[in-house]
């Protein structure tokens, strides 16, 4: 099952030109059986490194290195893009394509299980994009959390499954039950995750984009679940700094 309407997907393509390298990448990807992103989401993912100002991101599953290429490609010259693929020889296809875009000093990748490694990397990260093994959602969550700065943007793709995530939708299914089941669980965690404010986006497979909150959100709840209104110091008031 197709979320998006095809025709509406290559209305949307049409209106985004790729460079030659992209779209080889692409091509390859899809030769090569790979779950790749597509343009709609390489595009949303370069909008928020810019959105952001990321320097320092974090991926789970290079895979050929297409969605990559979309994020360090707006990084500064001095941001840092972290990749993590458990299988070599994807890794080193993703290399190749690094070089190719001459972006082997931003972009670095890391080969073994995703869960193991997150473990073995220090943040903050200002965006971190999790595309990885989807039984690993859960497990990793708690540990891309913590790595993530205040304000800073976790997002997940692949959140609606083809709509298997949604029961009875699609009968048969066709996607694997314990990896469905995984996903389903996990977007109830974002959801009611108090760390994080998510909106869910029906592009293409579905996108999540969670927002972690900073210290001061939480504290302001705090004080509004203790049944009082926030506190109000006299630093508040008057005319705002300069």
């Amino acid at each position: 099952m197709q979320i998006v309407a095809p025709e509406i997907e290559c209305y949307l393509a049409s209106l985004d030109p790729v460079d030659p390298l992209l779209a080889r990448v692409a091509v390859e990807g899809a030769e090569l059986d790979l779950p790749i992103i597509d343009t709609a989401v390489g595009r949303f993912l370069e909008a928020m490194v810019l959105a952001t100002g990321a320097r320092q991101v974090l991926e789970i599953g290079t895979a050929n290195g297409y969605s990559a290429l979309w994020l360090a490609r707006s990084l500064p010259a001095d941001g840092q893009l972290l990749s993590i693929e458990i299988d070599p020889g994807r890794a080193a296809i993703a290399r190749g394509h690094f070089e190719e875009a001459g972006l082997t000093d931003r972009v670095h990748v890391m080969v073994g299980d995703a869960v193991r490694m997150a473990y073995k990397v220090a943040g903050p990260f200002d965006l971190i994009f999790n595309d990885g093994d989807k039984r690993h959602y859960g497990p990793l969550l708690d540990r891309l959390v913590a790595l993530l700065r205040p304000g800073g943007v976790l997002i997940t793709d692949n959140v609606l499954w083809d709509g298997e995530v949604v029961p009875g939708l699609v009968a048969p299914p066709v996607r694997a039950v314990d990896e469905t089941a995984a996903i389903a669980a996990y977007n109830e965690r974002l959801a009611a995750d108090p760390r994080l404010v998510t909106s869910f986006l029906p592009v293409r497979d579905g996108l999540a984009m969670s927002v972690k909150r900073g210290a001061h959100v939480r504290a302001r709840e705090a004080a509004e679940r203790g049944g009082g209104p926030p506190r109000v110091t006299s630093r508040g008031l008057g005319r705002s700094p300069i």
